[in-house]
């Protein structure tokens, strides 16, 4: 599997080994939130596999889309417009929910020409680009997408597209954005993960672990981004030689959740 393949799996977004459930009704299809692969990317891969129910839910109900995107949709096209790109917008989105990111793009094409003011569509577009592993791409889309809705939803895609750019101080910019933005907790991990990793990528480890400090928190009940964000924090410390230290986040992931990512072998490494 390929580097842009791993990245991709936390746009199936935003952010585990697909489980097959029995067909029900599903809500509309939401925004995703990102989740690194860091560097972080490579030894991290495998838990931002494990991460789909955690993120938002963005499985698409048939055929509907999320209430603020029909509502954009609506105001931007006749009726008759709008029952043809509502139908086009819920297949590309359903296609990149399956990671099928060509055909999304395909999909979604004929809204982007005709509907250029739609925040959506440019953010379905950039999230394909992403999962395909075309950085620049990706974030010309996402740009777009951030300037028309202005809200942080994208910042941690594109925070990791600027990192695979090594873009470092555009990471900086949009972590500190997001953080000031206060926004849910799974969305701001994500965000704190991208820029921890960034700091990895250039050899400062202890500055990693700085910005992964909030995530050493331990709630009762952890959630799967807590269980991310103590992988990552593992592997920080695990990077640094602090062998006890990794065993510990580990061992907190794996009693968590046992089939985790690679937690298992990640602790008979380090010897326990």
């Amino acid at each position: 599997m390929t580097t842009a393949e791993k990245r991709a799996k936390e746009v199936k977004l935003r952010r585990g080994p697909k489980v097959e459930r029995p067909e029900v009704e599903r809500p509309p299809w939401e925004r995703e939130q990102w989740v690194d692969e860091g560097s972080l990317r490579d030894t991290a891969a495998k838990a931002v596999d494990r991460a789909t129910d955690n993120r938002p839910v963005r499985r698409r109900a048939e055929p509907g889309l999320a209430p603020d995107v029909a509502d954009a949709l609506a105001k931007a096209t006749t009726a008759t417009e709008n029952a043809r790109y509502h139908e086009r917008l819920a297949s590309a989105a359903d296609a990149l929910d399956r990671g099928r990111y060509a055909d999304a793009r395909r999909m979604v094409q004929p809204v982007l020409k005709h509907l250029p003011q739609l925040a959506f569509a440019h953010e379905i577009s950039g999230l394909c680009w992403y999962g395909l592993g075309e950085w620049r791409k990706a974030v010309t889309e996402l740009e777009l997408a951030r300037e028309l809705d202005g809200s942080v939803t994208h910042h941690a895609v594109l925070a990791d597209c600027y990192r695979a750019l090594k873009r470092y101080h555009v990471v900086e910019e949009l972590w500190s954005e997001l953080r000031a933005a206060s926004p849910a907790p799974s969305l701001l991990a994500e965000g704190r993960i991208v820029a921890a990793g960034a700091l990895a990528d250039q050899g400062d480890l202890a500055g990693a672990l700085r910005t992964m400090a909030k995530a050493l928190e331990l709630p009762k009940r952890p959630k799967d981004y807590h269980l991310r964000q103590w992988y990552v924090v593992a592997d920080l410390y695990d990077r640094s030689g602090d062998v006890i230290k990794a065993r510990r986040y580990f061992g907190l992931v794996a009693e968590a959740e046992a089939n985790f990512a690679d937690v298992r072998e990640r602790l008979k490494t380090l010897g326990r």
